[in-house]
């Protein structure tokens, strides 16, 4: 609220409509909020029709003043004024304390405000089986399921500590609950819950994985480090060029004026993290860049570039002055406009066709 947002903006209904406003107009997909009642029912009520007009899809209410804490009363009377007199749906907020201790009490709390929905925060979090149909799991068991989750994706031990202490609530008092409060580490949160064992056989398992990855990766770094391939730490940025001018263009530009097969690209990518490196052969001198890319296109242009500058040649950069190849484009458009101006058919564009030689490098066709 300190910064005018949250409940502050409660007090600002013309800010409120401007923001909603502004949001249904300028993205396509459906816009939600959602409010805390107002001491008054009437105004409550005017404020829910006013955002109405904005055009949104639904408003969630939680059944609290701005001033009230979770264990006043949910006012179930007040959201369900508002849900008979809007035509939007109507989510129902607020009922975790008084109302929902399982799955039954959802539909209860629903039919007590008349809503189209409910939304429910701290009861998902003391138990979320309470979504289970069935029934609730006994929290123990929900505890450990949560944990194994923990640790599959890593998740800071500090976060699992919170969400833990959450769902134990009135036993933070217990033997257990002290032990997981003084907790410093996943491993001792798991040994709170007499998961020692699932902790360490879990750990083993991912870091075998990774020492997997890691070697996959040497190797295919090993792969890379012939000592025979000319290796410099470069990548392709192409503000540094003119538009439609890369370094490939320039390097099989030079191998055609040479009389060298033209430029053949392999690119490999690292599982580990998805980059990409490229070696380029040039008249059987094999080059790379040491430094791994996003993308194939960009390995590939990085090579040709340490490619160019060992043998000292051009690549087109806008530093370098006079280009030959836009002139020489230029050239070629002009000659095509003089033949079309004759009556001839206007082949593409010369750039179209760098477009469509970049486009089919994956069959490796070496991109220009």
């Amino acid at each position: 609220s300190q910064g005018g947002m949250g409940a502050a903006l409660l007090s600002d209904p013309d800010k409120i409509e401007s923001i909603l406003t502004t949001l249904v107009k300028g993205i396509c997909k459906p816009v939600t909020c959602k409010i805390r009642i107002l001491p008054s029912v009437e105004d409550t009520v005017n404020l829910v029709k006013r955002i109405e007009k904005t055009g949104i899809a639904a408003i969630a209410v939680h059944g609290r003043k701005k001033e009230e804490r979770p264990q006043h009363p949910v006012h179930c009377d007040v959201i369900k004024v508002i849900s008979e007199a809007v035509s939007i749906p109507v989510i129902a907020n607020g009922g975790s304390h008084d109302f929902i201790k399982e799955y039954t009490d959802i539909e209860t709390f629903q039919k007590a405000t008349a809503a189209s929905s409910v939304m429910i925060a701290r009861a998902a979090m003391w138990n979320p089986s309470i979504f289970r149909k069935e029934g609730l799991f006994p929290l123990k068991e929900v505890m450990q399921d949560y944990i194994k989750y923990v640790l599959r994706y890593d998740n800071h031990y500090t976060n699992t500590k919170y969400c833990l202490c959450q769902m134990l609530r009135e036993q933070l008092e217990t033997t257990q609950g002290k032990k997981l409060h003084a907790a410093q580490s996943t491993q001792e949160i798991c040994e709170v819950f007499e998961m020692a064992d699932f902790y360490e056989e879990t750990t083993a398992i991912f870091e075998a994985k990774k020492t997997s990855l890691e070697t996959e990766t040497q190797d295919e770094d090993g792969q890379m480090e012939d000592p025979d391939v000319i290796k410099m730490a470069v990548r392709f940025d192409k503000r540094e060029y003119p538009p439609q001018i890369t370094p490939k263009m320039y390097l099989l530009e030079w191998c055609r004026k040479e009389k060298h097969p033209q430029p053949v690209y392999e690119t490999v990518q690292r599982p580990l993290d998805r980059l990409f490196c490229s070696v380029v052969t040039v008249a059987e001198q094999k080059y790379r860049s040491t430094l791994w890319d996003k993308s194939k296109k960009l390995a590939e242009q990085a090579a040709a570039i340490v490619c160019l500058r060992t043998l000292g040649v051009p690549e087109g950069k806008l530093c370098e002055g006079e280009n030959h190849l836009i002139n020489k484009r230029k050239r070629e458009d002009q000659e095509r406009l003089n033949n079309r101006d004759c009556g001839e058919d206007l082949a593409e564009p010369s750039h179209k066709k760098a477009n469509f030689i970049e486009e089919t490098s994956d069959m490796n066709v070496p991109k220009m």
